[in-house]
């Protein structure tokens, strides 16, 4: 259609109604001229609408331009159609239609499963409790059919006037009334729960289902003992339980049990649990609260001990173990009073107080030594309303108090200003102590343990107990009053015990008496008893007055670190503490002790806590020898020495296995230089390995390292003179070297032992030709070199030059026997500059490959590669290509070889590659196309 039938149609239709754009403006130029994104949409709807006719080109003009200039226009949105399977490739269309009925399937599961859900919750809504309230509960039910009724339930028209005046109020409440107590159902007051099954028949659902069964059950049981509803928590979990045993269920249970106080289900339950979860936490702190209420003490400890060694910071189980120590305090003196009747009884009573004094003292205690005394004394009796039941710490010394607080005296301690005049107490008590058996007596009656150290004082059970018993260097006044101290002291009387250790200090400094043994033990035993009654700071001081007496006694400075303890002064205790451990490791009171107050001045400190702390002591030597072990005997240090000489061995020989399993795998992936690195160390540690000797050999063989190779394999031959790889790889060594002879030998030496060896029998077919040859061109090579020597116009020839059979009259001699770098360069040189390629040919043929690279050092360059080359190509390929092969193999390990080869032109690169082509199509046994064309990479 042409402009003008256009135009004629536009004048007889008329512009389009929606969108008003002349004729003219449908045109290619000013369409591409036009810059109003609006009004070009106007076009292009325009044209699409096919009213002035259809140009497909002019629309796909119109679209592009109006891409140009906006290319997120609305207009040149366009529906996709619905893809098809003629649409898409066959593997897009196959991955849709296995997708869709993927999804066709899982839809199909999830109805099932619903299906097996809706059986599931009919299953759960049996037994359903009705609901609970705070003083009734309505069945479901009834609440139902309640409000069914009142939606049924009629609606009365309202009251006019006169029926208003007729009204009874009381007969219509009395009515009311009574409809309600006819109608309503009578409210059940909860006085016991309708029975729920504890049991739920699971055998139809599957593991999922009943985990999930369970657990639902379980959470109802929750929501119970949440409610104070034990005995509905009791039933839920038993329904869990029943369903799949779980130690939270049987956890939860036994929870509700301690509150029913029904004690032996409640330890069923926590056994259950501990044989499913050995170590649980809760079946642990439950099981201990279940024996305290029956009366198993010792157990309940033990349970809650456990506790507080997984979770230190448990306050519950902390709270109970301290509430079960206080009840076995309660019934300890009446444990003791059947087997013991050691009573302290005041003699003279003065008033009810008194009375009442004496009998709170006079209490069964148990018979002890006196505490100063050489041996280690037992631990006391300790008066619980002193406040000083702590530990004993396993300690050694020098004698004194034992019974010391373990880690932390917080609890009860005193003001820091307290001092001991408190302890005084008036002269007649002083002289009824002093008396011994007069106002106030001790009498031992217990029996005694024949098998314990720490014996009553006093010898034997049932005697008077001795109080004059020498003590050290002291005079038996002041042994007997250090006697009364210790007596007291294990007692629990501390006060008394304390001012028994004052006179006696007194009098020691008042005699005069040079024993500063006994003076220290006298210190620190007062030290002791200020430490008992929370009196820190007194404490301190005479222990440092015992350390200064004797340093480094071992229960003064433990005491100090207990006291600086209880000041909260950690870093003196700390420092303290390790002094301790210095002299005895084995004190656990210092070590429990060390780690809890590094915490501690690592939570204050920060990482930088150790410069804060004071100067650590060094104990020395002499102080810790009653530490040391004796010196061992001959007996045990030669057995000591085997079997370190053992373990030496053992782990050598695991060491070697593994080093030479790795050499063994980089072989086997053909890394040998890595392997020869294993192999090595092998030998370091195993050097008589025949094995690892050939296995390196091999490496070296790889690695074309003949003479290596062939010095490992002498080594291994010398370890086992029969070694069939050593020969044979000998025999390859010595065919590298050219040692034809040699490698003969080797190999017959292998056929000898083994003659279905085929490789060496193939190899020495080989070897025998390559001998033959090598003999015979010894023999050829002998006349050559017998040049005659001619006199030319009195000029002497240079002995060991001649003129080369193959050169022509007229070019210069060539040395073929130069002796270093410098002559080979000059016999070379010769060559090249008169192209006496033969020269250059019988040069490289008397020349030994490996020492190639050496002499071409110094004279290595483009021309000299290229004319070498052609040598090789032109006359020794077709004689010797195996010696051409070693050449080229040798030679570019010469020196600067590779920047040489960088600058070759083209011509001296086509020399080069001709001469891989013809080494390529040559057979030979020494190389192969492979070894050419990794041989040709290296050069080309």
């Amino acid at each position: 259609m042409s402009c003008t039938d256009a135009v004629f149609s536009s004048q007889s239709r008329g512009p389009p109604q929606d969108c008003r754009v002349p004729l003219k403006h449908l045109d290619y130029d000013y369409i591409g001229k036009c810059k109003d994104v609006k009004y070009l949409e106007k076009i292009c709807t325009v044209l699409r609408s096919g009213d002035e006719g259809i140009y497909p080109h002019l629309i796909k003009f119109c679209e592009d331009h109006l891409e140009k200039l906006d290319p997120r226009s609305q207009v040149l949105r366009k529906e996709k159609p619905v893809s098809t399977a003629a649409c898409l490739p066959n593997d897009e269309w196959i991955q849709i239609a296995d997708e869709l009925k993927k999804w066709q399937e899982e839809t199909k599961a999830n109805e099932t499963s619903l299906k097996e859900q809706s059986m599931f919750d009919a299953l759960v809504f049996e037994n359903l409790p009705p609901v609970r309230g705070s003083n009734c509960s309505v069945p479901p039910c009834q609440a139902s059919v309640k409000k069914v009724e009142r939606t049924l339930s009629k609606h009365t028209l309202p009251r006019d006037y006169p029926e208003w005046d007729k009204f009874d109020v009381k007969k219509e409440c009395e009515k009311l009334e009574g409809n309600v107590d006819k109608k309503d159902a009578p409210a059940m007051i909860n006085q016991g729960h309708p029975k729920i099954k504890t049991e739920v028949d699971a055998s139809l659902l599957t593991q999922q289902e009943k985990l999930l069964l369970a657990n639902r059950e379980k959470e109802k049981g929750n929501e119970a003992f949440r409610a104070n509803d034990y005995e509905e928590a009791v039933a839920y979990y038993s329904r869990s339980i029943s369903i799949k045993s779980a130690a939270a269920a049987y956890n939860n249970r036994a929870q509700a049990q301690i509150h029913l106080q029904h004690w032996h289900s409640a330890m069923g339950d926590c056994e259950s649990v501990l044989e499913l979860e050995p170590g649980n936490v809760k079946a642990l702190l439950r099981r201990g609260t279940v024996y305290n209420h029956m009366g198993n003490f010792q157990m309940a400890v033990e349970d809650l001990r456990v506790v507080l060694r997984e979770e230190p910071q448990n306050a519950a189980a902390t709270k109970l173990i301290l509430e079960i120590e206080k009840k076995m305090k309660e019934c300890q003196p009446e444990q003791q009073s059947r087997g013991k009747e050691i009573l302290i009884q005041e003699v003279e009573e003065k008033n009810d107080s008194d009375k009442t004094k004496a009998k709170e003292t006079a209490r069964p205690v148990e018979p002890s030594q006196p505490v100063g005394g050489e041996e280690s004394s037992a631990a006391p009796v300790e008066r619980g309303d002193m406040g000083n039941t702590q530990k004993k710490p396993h300690s050694r010394g020098d004698g004194g108090p034992h019974s010391e607080p373990n880690n932390s005296h917080h609890g009860h301690r005193r003001g820091k200003g307290a001092s001991a005049d408190k302890y005084r107490v008036t002269q007649e008590s002083k002289e009824k102590v002093a008396n011994g058996s007069g106002k106030r007596g001790y009498t031992a009656s217990a029996p005694a343990d024949s098998s314990r150290k720490d014996s009553p004082v006093g010898g034997k059970a049932g005697e008077t107990v001795n109080l004059d018993a020498p003590c050290g260097a002291l005079p038996p006044p002041l042994s007997r009053l250090k006697n009364e101290g210790n007596l007291l002291f294990k007692n629990g009387q501390f006060a008394d015990a304390l001012e028994k250790y004052s006179q006696a200090i007194q009098g020691f400094t008042d005699s005069g008496i040079n024993s500063p043994e006994d003076l220290c033990i006298l210190y620190s035993n007062r030290a002791a008893c200020y430490l008992k009654d929370g009196n820190s700071q007194e404490c301190i001081q005479d222990c440092t007055r015992a350390l200064e007496l004797q340093p480094f006694s071992i229960k003064p400075l433990l005491r100090r670190a207990m006291a600086y303890d209880s000041l909260e002064r950690y870093r003196k205790s700390y420092v303290d503490y390790k002094t301790v451990l210095q002299i005895d490791t084995s004190v656990q009171a210092a070590n429990d002790s060390v780690n809890r107050i590094t915490r501690l001045l690592i939570e204050e400190d920060g990482p930088e806590w150790r410069e804060k702390l004071p100067e650590i002591p060094m104990v020395p030597l002499s102080a810790q020898q009653h530490r040391r072990e004796e010196t061992p005997s001959a007996e045990l240090l030669q057995a000591r020495a085997e079997k370190a000489a053992r373990d030496t061995e053992r782990k050598a020989e695991v060491c070697f296995t593994a080093v030479k399993q790795e050499g063994n795998d980089f072989v086997k992936k053909g890394q040998y230089q890595d392997a020869l690195g294993k192999y090595t160390e092998c030998l370091k540690l195993k050097p008589e390995e025949c094995a690892v000797y050939t296995n390196r050999a091999l490496c070296y063989l790889k690695l074309d390292r003949f003479t290596e190779a062939k010095h490992d394999c002498d080594a291994a031959l010398k370890v086992d003179p029969t070694n069939k790889k050593a020969f044979y790889r000998r025999a390859l060594a010595n065919r590298g070297l050219k040692d034809y002879l040699a490698c003969s030998a080797d190999l017959q030496e292998v056929l000898q032992q083994d003659p279905n060896v085929q490789e060496a029998e193939k190899e020495l077919e080989e070897v025998t030709v390559l001998l033959r040859q090598s003999l015979a061109n010894a023999f050829l090579a002998k006349p050559r070199r017998t040049v005659p020597i001619t006199e030319v116009e009195g000029d002497e020839e240079t002995p060991g030059t001649a003129q080369s059979e193959s050169s022509p009259r007229g070019e210069e001699p060539i040395n073929l026997q130069p002796t270093n770098a410098y002559e080979y360069g000059q016999a070379l040189n010769a060559a090249r500059c008169s192209g006496n390629t033969a020269g250059c040919a019988a040069l490289l043929a008397s020349t030994p490959p490996e020492k190639l690279p050496h002499f071409l050092s110094t004279q290595l360059d483009g021309s000299t590669i290229s004319f070498i080359m052609q040598a090789l190509d032109s006359h020794l390929l077709e004689k010797d290509p195996d010696l051409v092969y070693q050449h080229l193999n040798h030679l570019h390990a010469a020196d600067r070889f590779s920047v040489v080869l960088m600058l070759l032109e083209k011509d001296e690169r086509r020399h080069m590659t001709q001469l891989f082509e013809h080494l390529s199509a040559v057979q030979s046994a020494e190389f192969n196309k492979n070894d050419i064309q990794n041989l040709a990479n290296k050069y080309i």
